[in-house]
This record gives structure tokens, sequence and C-alpha cells, in this order.
């Protein structure tokens, strides 16, 4: 649909640094011209952009912008800082904890480690054009990466293992569970106590099998949304099993 792919397009653009919550869209008219389409398909491409509550309609004045959101449309595994990236927005990282410890039991089974063998901890706050987006819980081997620094964890760390450490990032495990923000979250988020948030446990593989991060993330469920496109892939077609 014409519509839905213009829309898709225009929610990219308001969620850049060009446009501001405030901030008119140009009239129907000129995106129409902009777009080679009919005024009708913008204003259906307008109504779902309404719908998401992106954007309202001002009787006489326009459209526009009312909130931005971050939004991963994902078929791949792409890392959130490289999305963002994508998006315009500005990213950065504020590191609580890094420190190097003997594995727990629980993290030496995700990771197929041996129990107390050394790993990095880190915890860190996620912030999005200054706003506290997400909580993350790091666990990494310390036998695959040992000079992973605090400033590795202040970028991205996707971008440490492969292009720093040259490890593929072949996979990625994630398990998604609704919570509610307890005090500790909440001041870490600044958000109130009791705030719905999402909370991710993901854990990434390499190419030969190794087990690379085990992550226990917690997203404010109100500024991030994600829609996935998943292709159903049948028995005929798996050339090989992920690792185990």
């Amino acid at each position: 649909m014409i519509y839905k792919s213009i829309a898709d397009r225009l929610r990219l653009r308001l969620n850049s640094s060009d446009y501001n919550v405030g901030s008119p869209l140009p009239g129907e008219k000129a995106l129409a011209r902009e777009f080679g389409v009919a005024r009708m398909t913008i204003r259906k491409a307008l109504d779902l952009l309404v719908s998401w509550g992106l954007v309202e309609r001002r009787h006489g004045s326009g459209t526009f912008v009312t909130r931005k959101d971050v939004h991963h449309e994902t078929t791949n595994l792409t890392g959130l800082v490289e999305v963002l990236r994508q998006l315009g927005k500005e990213v950065q990282s504020k590191v609580l904890q890094f420190e190097v410890m003997p594995a727990p039991p629980a993290i030496a089974s995700q990771l197929r480690i041996q129990v107390n063998e050394r790993i990095y901890f880190s915890r860190r706050v996620r912030y999005v054009d200054g706003k506290p987006l997400m909580l993350e819980d790091s666990f990494m081997p310390v036998k695959l990466f040992r000079n992973l620094s605090l400033a590795h964890l202040e970028g991205s760390k996707f971008d440490y293992i492969e292009k720093e450490c040259g490890i593929t990032i072949s996979g990625n495990y994630e398990s998604l569970t609704p919570v509610l923000a307890d005090r500790q979250l909440a001041g870490y988020m600044n958000l109130p106590e009791q705030t719905p948030l999402l909370r991710i446990t993901s854990l990434s593989y390499s190419d030969s099998g190794e087990f690379l991060n085990y992550s226990v993330m917690f997203r404010n469920t109100s500024d991030y949304q994600v829609d996935y496109h998943l292709r159903r892939i049948h028995p005929e077609d798996l050339l090989a099993p992920p690792p185990e």
C-alpha cells in the first residue's frame, strides 16, 4: 500500500533532528507533489500518523508533530545504537558499574562457561536525546574480550565485538516479559514507580558457536516500539541448527 509506505517514510522524518514536538508538517499539496501521489493518498498516510499518536490535525492550521518515538522495525539482528543513529537520534551510554567477577551458576549456564570463570559485569543506562530509554545489565566472558574497556561500553558493543575483535555476531536469542518498575528501576529510568517496562533477556552468539554476551534490559515502552517481520522457515530450508 503506497500510503503505508509514505507514512513510514514520514515517521522516520519526524523522528529526525529536523523536527521537534510541535513542528508543522508540510501541507498535503506539497507532500503530494513531493511523493508524486494524489492528495487522498497523503491524507490516508497522515491518518496513519494520527492513529499512531505522532501527529495531530489542527483545523485551519495544518498537521503538527505531537510526539517522537523510537521505532525499530526488525527483520534481522541490528544493534540499538545502529538503529537509533539511522533515525538521527543522539545516543549516549552512562556506565554505572563495570567490573570483573566470577560467573555465578545462572550466568555461567547462559554463557556455557564454567562456574566462577571470569566475566565482565557492566550496568549502563542508554539515553536517547537526553532521555533514559533503557537500563542494561551485561555479562561477557573475559577470555573472549580481554581488552574490553569503559570507553567501549560508552559506545556500541556490536561495533567493539565485530570491528575491533573481529568476531561475527551470527544470532541472538531474546525473551520479552512485561514488568512494573520498582523503586530502584524507577530511579535509574527517572520514572514513577510501577511504570510498565519491558524486560528483555538477550543472548548473542558468534558464527563459530561461542556465546558472547548475555544481557538483561529494562526498556521504557512508552518511547520505544519494535515491529517484528518474521518469515516462516520450512524444515527443508533449514541448513544448520543454531548452537546448542
